[in-house]
């Protein structure tokens, strides 16, 4: 059983986070509310997802799990004004998911769960560098460096926190010292590059957020961690590093 009312915007912004990842996904119901962890068809980037029941104007579930297609779920949030009130309901003998809002009323058809990739595990990464900062700062350097290169790295050099990007000829760099952050605590020097097309996918969710934490390694993946619907809902990326030839 899962019915749930909950406002527009805060579904639309989670699901965006998730949808700029993945076309589908499973979405995990229990008490504790909403979780999903996937990959994308690339294995190069993963999310994890949870949202509060304290996020819903409403919350009745018992555990289980269901599979949506995001494309289509988006496509149907669109029509929603952000003031919108959202009920959903699950339909477990009709295989359904079914969605009111603005008097319109969609009845989603669910995917079949055992047709769908595994979950993946979340790898238990040591990284040693946390830097905090504002979401529409990184935002910002990911827009700078989409115009001059495919490529942005991400650095911390002693007391100062590091973006960069250089193609053939032009190269961007913002340069963030630890005053100029929200935290920065490190226990060494730490760069790795990363793929602009998954980075700005991310963006349209990382330029919502108030604050974003990044950990970060030498060469190693890196995770985005930020909250939704008011801290009421947590997002956290993991994306896989382009090693750098000498």
């Amino acid at each position: 059983m899962f019915k749930a009312v909950i406002n527009a915007d805060i579904f639309k912004d989670s699901i965006e986070a998730v949808s700029t990842l993945v076309d589908e996904a499973k979405f995990r119901l229990n008490k504790d509310g909403i979780s999903i962890k996937a990959v994308d068809p690339a294995n190069v980037a993963m999310i994890s997802f949870d949202l509060h029941p304290d996020a819903f104007e409403s919350y009745e579930c018992t555990d289980g799990e269901i599979g949506l297609s995001l494309m289509t779920l988006m496509d149907i949030l669109s029509m929603a004004e952000r003031s919108d009130k959202i009920e959903l309901k699950l339909d477990p003998e009709a295989h359904n998911l079914l969605l009111k809002m603005g008097g319109l009323a969609y009845t989603l058809s669910l995917l079949d769960l055992a047709a769908m990739r595994k979950e993946p595990k979340v790898p238990n990464l040591e990284l040693p560098a946390k830097v905090t900062l504002k979401g529409r700062d990184l935002y910002r350097a990911i827009k700078a460096a989409e115009k001059v290169s495919d490529h942005l790295a991400f650095g911390v050099d002693g007391s100062a926190f590091f973006m960069e990007a250089e193609g053939d000829t032009n190269r961007v760099k913002l340069q963030l010292t630890k005053d100029e952050l929200i935290g920065l605590d490190t226990s060494g020097p730490a760069r790795s590059l990363f793929s602009l097309d998954y980075l700005s996918d991310m963006g349209k969710a990382i330029n919502k957020a108030n604050e974003v934490t990044l950990h970060l390694g030498k060469d190693y993946p890196i995770k985005i961690n930020f909250g939704v619907a008011g801290g009421k809902g947590k997002v956290e990326y993991l994306l896989a590093p382009r090693i750098e030839s000498d």
